[in-house]
């Protein structure tokens, strides 16, 4: 699986992760993989399972506390959009007021040649919050090496 080195356009933009990747699979497995709660779960944070393809639609997910980003391991999530094997853009917010986590991640699907481009941005860091510029660190990263690597298995094992 490739994984491209953040858009150089956007280097700059603290606001904001940005990833770009080439999935070797249709816009209509992808989609299946971001919008169906059975798949969501095998490459997600727990809680992904009540997942449901509605604007509005609630619910939480839960991963390891990280306190030097003051995140608290909690997410309360937000179906804000979709438009169907095109894009789906959610809220993510700690579930702890006191956390300062407000994030819209928006996953957008192009058909390219044999598979998908699929473009990920994560937006709503703040660059004057230290923890939150660590958060941004950390996230960027997972992204890369975990989230979109497990989405790629989950995408081969699927028929």
């Amino acid at each position: 699986m490739n994984i491209q080195p953040e858009d150089a356009s956007a280097a700059g933009d603290l606001t904001t992760i940005r990833v770009d990747q080439f999935l070797p699979h249709p816009p209509a497995k992808v989609w299946r993989a971001l919008t169906e709660p059975e798949l969501l779960v095998q490459w997600q944070m727990p809680g992904a399972e009540n997942f449901r393809l509605e604007v509005g639609h609630r619910y939480r997910m839960t991963s390891v506390p990280r306190p030097g980003t003051r995140f608290s391991g909690a997410l309360d999530v937000q179906v804000l959009a979709y438009d169907i094997e095109r894009t789906l853009s959610v809220r993510w917010t700690d579930a702890d007021p006191a956390n300062p986590a407000d994030w819209t991640i928006t996953w957008t699907l192009e058909h390219e040649g044999r598979g998908t481009r699929l473009f990920l941005v994560h937006e709503g860091f703040d660059p004057d919050d230290p923890a939150q510029m660590m958060a941004r660190k950390i996230m960027d990263g997972g992204w890369r090496s975990h989230v979109l690597r497990a989405l790629g298995h989950t995408l081969e094992e699927l028929r």
